[in-house]
């Protein structure tokens, strides 16, 4: 141990200016937050008598905390959301027939450790994007890889990727993230192709991925989307067999939203026009002077 300590220090560590050589050594080692904190964490340590050990650990946490906090962002990003969602911000009450629990057990991610599928059926404007992408969101921040998609824009890439020959490079690529995220199936039919590349794809992913599907048809109707009955049976065995099926039946959510919106809008427009006074000009009226 003693020769240990006695091996002289780096020439880099021992020469130059400490602060430059600090800043460079930190960049190299791709630790941007250390960079940033160590002054200002030294300067706390300092002040509260806190030890080197301790003044390492605090920085060592706030570099991990970082670094968790940019790989969840890069998560989000390459899961390509039109828009992040959480469960926070969901009307429970507005949709009494969702069963809250199971959401919330949902968001814990297990179902995606056990390659589980989730299917939320219900009218339009009901919430399901909205629980899909939270539920994404959810998965991001424990660590899985996710990719959102829309029915009819995933069966777009298949063809295309089908007529460019690099198919299988896509097919790969969706069939190895851990969360697979299909919204708006029944929205737009399907070409006889196409929905076979689709049910390729959830094959693919049967008991190897888990994928959660959205929808505004009851499953009875799926065949009317996949125009194959045989298909349609063989689609629905693969999905359902391990599944947590979420249902949303009710009013439209955002058409109520818009409605509330509306109401509040004219009761405000009705207490200024109440509370306007009738000769001031800004109400609407035009004074008889200036009448053209």
């Amino acid at each position: 141990m003693s020769a240990a300590r006695d091996e002289p220090m780096p020439d880099g560590t021992t020469s130059g200016t400490p602060g430059i050589l600090l800043a460079h050594h930190l960049k190299q080692l791709k630790l941007p937050t250390v960079l940033r904190e160590y002054d200002k964490v030294a300067r706390e340590c300092a002040q509260g008598g806190i030890d080197h050990p301790r003044y390492l650990l605090r920085l060592v946490e706030l570099e991990l905390i970082d670094r968790e906090r940019r790989m969840v962002e890069r998560r989000i990003r390459s899961a390509r959301f039109p828009a992040v969602k959480s469960l926070d911000a969901f009307d429970f009450t507005a949709i009494p027939s969702l069963n809250k629990m199971l959401v919330l057990e949902l968001a814990r991610c297990g179902y995606i450790l056990s390659r589980e599928n989730v299917i939320a059926l219900g009218n339009s404007g009901t919430g399901k994007t909205h629980i899909a992408l939270a539920l994404g969101l959810a998965a991001c921040q424990k660590g899985f890889s996710v990719a959102f998609t829309t029915a009819a824009s995933l069966v777009n890439q298949l063809l295309e990727a089908r007529d460019e020959r690099r198919l299988l490079r896509l097919q790969r690529e969706l069939a190895a993230v851990k969360l697979l995220i299909v919204d708006e199936l029944g929205y737009v039919p399907l070409s006889p192709t196409g929905a076979e590349l689709l049910f390729e794809v959830f094959s693919q992913r049967y008991e190897r991925g888990s994928t959660v599907v959205t929808s505004n048809l009851p499953f009875e109707d799926w065949t009317s989307v996949l125009g194959s009955e045989r298909l349609t049976g063989a689609l629905l065995d693969r999905l359902t067999h391990h599944v947590s099926i979420l249902s949303l039946n009710g009013d439209s959510y955002r058409l109520k939203s818009s409605r509330s919106r509306r109401r509040r809008g004219d009761g405000r427009a009705q207490q200024n026009q109440a509370t306007a006074d009738p000769n001031d000009p800004g109400t609407g009226e035009i004074p008889p002077a200036q009448a053209s």
